[in-house]
This record gives C-alpha cells, sequence and structure tokens, in this order.
C-alpha cells in the first residue's frame, strides 16, 4: 500500500514538469483582444499565458501581443494580425533548434534569439507569398490582406 502511496505521489509531482514540456515560450505583453487557438480552442492570452509549438496567436483590431521563446527570441504581434507557430524546438546545452513560424495576415516584429546565433538558418517565416530565413537578428515583415476581386457583371 505505501508503494502505490509513494508512486502516485511522484506521478503527481511529475505531472505539471511534464505539463510544462510543451511550453515553448510566454505571453509577455498582451494589449486589447489576443487569443491563442489551440488544439480546436480559442483561449483568452494573458500576461503569462504559455505558448506551445502549433499555436496561433490571433489579435483583434486593438490587440497586439509580445511573446518571449525559451532561446530567449521576442516576436510582437501587432493588430489584426494571424501568427502560427509551426514548429519550435530549442535545446538548453547546444543551442541546436528550429523555429519554423507563418505569418498569415498583419504584422510581425522580432528579434532572434541563441537559436540563430548557433545556427543562423535555424529561423524561417513564411508568409503567404514568401519564405524567409532569418540571418540576422531583428527584422519586420507584413501582410496585407488581398484586395477584394471585382465582381461579376
Amino acid at each position: 500500500m505505501r508503494t502505490s502511496w509513494i508512486l502516485a505521489s511522484a506521478l503527481a509531482l511529475a505531472a505539471p514538469s511534464l505539463a510544462l514540456a510543451d511550453d515553448v515560450g510566454q505571453i509577455k505583453v498582451a494589449k486589447g483582444a489576443v487569443q491563442i487557438e489551440r488544439g480546436g480552442q480559442r483561449l483568452p492570452a494573458a500576461v503569462g499565458t504559455p505558448v506551445q509549438a502549433s499555436d496561433v496567436l490571433v489579435t483583434g483590431a486593438d490587440g497586439s501581443a509580445g511573446i518571449t521563446f525559451s532561446d530567449n527570441s521576442l516576436v510582437s504581434v501587432g493588430p489584426n494580425s494571424v501568427f502560427a507557430i509551426d514548429k519550435y524546438r530549442f535545446d538548453t546545452t547546444t543551442y541546436a533548434g528550429e523555429f519554423e513560424g507563418s505569418l498569415r495576415k498583419g504584422k510581425l516584429a522580432a528579434v532572434s534569439g541563441k537559436m540563430v546565433r548557433q545556427t543562423p538558418e535555424s529561423m524561417r517565416i513564411r508568409t503567404p507569398s514568401s519564405v524567409m530565413a532569418v540571418r540576422g537578428t531583428e527584422f519586420v515583415v507584413q501582410v496585407d490582406e488581398p484586395p477584394a476581386a471585382p465582381l461579376a457583371n
């Protein structure tokens, strides 16, 4: 009986750290309407909310957000933006990793972290019309919505 109680206690203590294993960063700034789409749900994105690979950050007309990733990369997303974290992995010992994101619309500013210093081609941001391999330390990208198609007569 005592062995099962010790095992149950150990698992209970390990559960929070297992949940954190998927976190790749956290919201450091959130203003206005900011949400995270995760697993088919929309969650409010407040300061301190963890972000995970495969999350999609959505800001409203009055919204903006800043994310700090585990390699100290910083990403700021402006109003009316949709930014997906497509892939993120980072080794805190070797600084090796991979960061792929997609800016579907809106504006994004970023400052690369330790991962890019170690391997310059490790960070990529996709837009509907291009892919950027980030080799510098800071960049800004904007994706405008395409103009509406003219109505047929």
